[in-house]
């Protein structure tokens, strides 16, 4: 029989404990799933390597399946695709450097990394593996330092992005390190515990800024970066894995026989291939190590087929170090963060099951998990809490923490799907023990619809449905035990970008649509909200046939409340609008002409408006959209 491999993997530091060789045991046909809940499940933390390892063996082996982990479900996560929001905040350090706009984020108190990063001093970029820094007051490059001295593999490294504190900057990628063909044939006699590098992996560089910039540590681990939140000096970074495990593939057999197969190579595996590994270095030092099984927790519901960890960085520090790693045995693909709370959020696995075997899973049933981690101390977080509410989340904005209470809100079934029609919902949860319990919740929003966007404002929520028309829902949540819709507003089109803006008004942005749900180009609406019963839309502005990178990229956006300007893209430009209370008004374009390249940032340093593409940086005068330096990259 003619054997080949197929290929599960993430990692490139660690070895894998597989079949030694093609002999397969006698393998149950279910095995137990771990855990005996009770009636109020807690979660559980596990006390040794083997307990941990019979858990874990136990949840991937009842979730496998003749072709692995649902056919392979491995997600690299773009940091550029993740929504951010309320920008404009301008901000005077303690150095009395000049006021600037910071990146457009979710939450005060919790930074998230971007293209570009700026303290009014210096502005600070990574393009090509090079990270350059630039004195907005001189107008010129005042620093640079060729990463891939620290990292070859950032030469072709996906989107790079920055935190950054003090004199300190934290460069976070998602890059190549080297990748085995998932047809390649393996005999199962070659299967065995070896150092292979699959698919990416995040690597963490940390920089100093003081003078020269130069590399003092580098960070790599297991995984797929999902994104990271910065509070204070402490940077925390979440990583999934997915068991390094090599399924063979039988050509000529039964699902049967091919599920036992993989079961097989499940209770051979050992801890450490379900376990991150990763490595550190600072300056000539270099250390390796591996997540203890002690800092490993599961929920009530798990499937042993993917971790997230989360690692703490002090960026006051000369040293990234290990990391001070946390894990659960789940699944994130949101990250949301306050300066208090880190909640990860993703849906849960078909494959995944309750602890109690008896306890039925509906095939299909769309479910959220939420984590949440208490990061109110410097360094590493405490696992708090889990829940679950129906549907999935569009995004983070979909999620927000007020006055002790979790919002969420989400659309269960298909648009498309006449048997299961679509519908939106807003849920309250809280804290109870190790449990985040409903509380409250109002339903049926935008029947056969699903949303685009969400904004929570305080006690207020304003949620965007979408199929045909845009019904703009305001929903009061001043009560957490009921929540209720106070007014709706239809329109075409919709807003997939919700901003607050002074004075009882919202922006919105998305796409203009016929009365049949066709987009018929960009759309910028100026909302009324002061009245939750009926909320009105006052302008519109509208650019047919051309689409923002707003829509999935709201790092892009900056808003000034002092002046009102807005600085949208639009295709390849930034186009300058001043919205006022009452109407929105174009002020000029901002273009990287002749540079072929789209111009990704926007940000205010003083008085002047920088814009920031791979091919250079432009300061404009944001009141005429006149070119006052070109500073092209070399």
């Amino acid at each position: 029989m003619t054997r080949g491999a197929h290929i599960f993997a993430v990692g490139t530091l660690a070895a894998l404990t597989l079949l030694g060789g093609s002999a397969l045991p006698p393998v149950p046909a279910d095995p137990p799933v771990p855990g005996q809940p009770t009636a109020a499940p807690r979660l559980v933390s596990y006390e040794s390597c083997a307990d941990a390892l019979a858990g874990l063996r136990a949840a991937a082996g009842a979730a496998v399946g003749p072709w692995g982990f649902g056919g392979g479900q491995r997600m690299a996560f773009d940091l550029g695709a993740v929504p951010k929001a309320a920008s404009g905040a301008r901000t005077l350090s303690a150095q009395a450097a000049p006021e600037h706009s910071t990146t457009n984020v979710h939450e005060p108190g919790a930074d998230e990394p971007d293209l570009v990063k700026a303290d009014g001093r210096r502005i600070v970029t990574v393009t090509g593996g090079t990270l350059r820094v630039v004195d907005p007051a001189a107008r010129r490059e005042t620093g640079r330092l060729d990463l891939t001295g620290a990292m070859p593999e950032l030469r072709w490294g996906r989107q790079t992005t920055l935190l950054l504190h003090g004199d300190r900057a934290l460069v976070l990628a998602q890059v190549g390190a080297g990748r085995m063909p998932a047809t390649r044939a393996m005999p199962l006699s070659d299967v065995r515990r070896s150092d292979v590098p699959f698919g990416d992996v995040p690597r963490l560089i940390l920089v100093d800024l003081a003078g020269a910039p130069r590399v003092l540590g580098t960070y790599r681990m297991d995984g797929s970066l999902v994104d990271a939140r910065q509070t204070g000096s402490t940077a925390r970074v979440v990583v999934r894995t997915q068991p390094r495990l090599i399924f063979p593939r039988e050509k000529r057999s039964t699902d049967a026989r091919r599920t036992a197969v993989n079961r097989a190579v499940i209770a051979r595996a050992g801890v450490e291939a379900w376990l991150p590994a990763y490595e550190w270095t600072a300056g000539a030092e270099r250390h390796v190590g591996r997540v203890g099984c002690d800092r490993v927790s599961r929920p009530p519901v798990w499937s042993g087929t993917s971790m997230l960890t989360v690692l703490s960085f002090d960026l006051a520090g000369d040293r990234l170090g290990a990391g001070d790693p946390v894990s659960v045995a789940a699944d994130a693909s949101t990250v949301y963060g306050t300066g208090t709370s880190l909640y990860l959020a993703g849906q849960r696995p078909a494959s995944a099951r309750p602890g109690a075997p008896r306890v039925a899973w509906r095939a299909g049933e769309q479910v959220t998990e939420i984590h949440q981690f208490d990061t109110r101390s410097p360094g590493r977080p405490r696992y708090v809490a889990a829940g679950t509410v129906p549907g999935t989340l569009v995004n983070q904005y979909a999620l927000s923490e007020w006055q002790g209470h979790l919002r969420v809100a989400t659309t269960t079934g298909d648009t498309w799907s006449t048997r299961q029609k679509s519908q939106s919902a807003v849920y309250v949860l809280r804290p109870d023990g190790d449990r985040l319990v409903r509380t409250g919740a109002v339903t049926g929003l935008g029947p056969g619809e699903r949303i685009y966007s969400v904004r929570f404002l305080g006690g207020s929520a304003y949620v965007v449905t979408f199929r045909r028309t845009d019904p703009l829902y305001a929903v009061d949540l001043t009560d957490p035990t009921a929540p209720r819709v106070t007014g709706e507003l239809k329109i075409t089109g919709y807003s997939a970008y919700l901003h607050p803006l002074p004075e009882g008004r919202l922006l919105g942005v998305g796409q203009e649509a016929d009365r049949r749900g066709r987009t018929q180009g960009l759309q910028v609406s100026l909302f009324d909200v002061r009245d939750p019963a009926r909320p009105a839309r006052l302008d519109q502005w509208h650019v047919p046939r051309a689409y923002s990178a707003l829509e999935h990229d709201t790092h892009a956006f900056l808003h000034h409340p002092e002046t009102g300007l807005v600085a949208l893209p639009v295709g390849d430009d930034v186009r300058l609008l001043r919205v006022s209370g009452t109407d929105i008004a174009e002020v000029g374009t901002v273009s990287h002409t002749g540079a072929a390249a789209p111009v990704l940032r926007s940000l205010l340093v003083g008085d002047v408006l920088w814009t920031v593409s791979a091919a250079g940086l432009r300061a404009t005068d944001p009141a005429t959209a006149r070119s006052l330096d070109w500073l092209p990259v070399t």
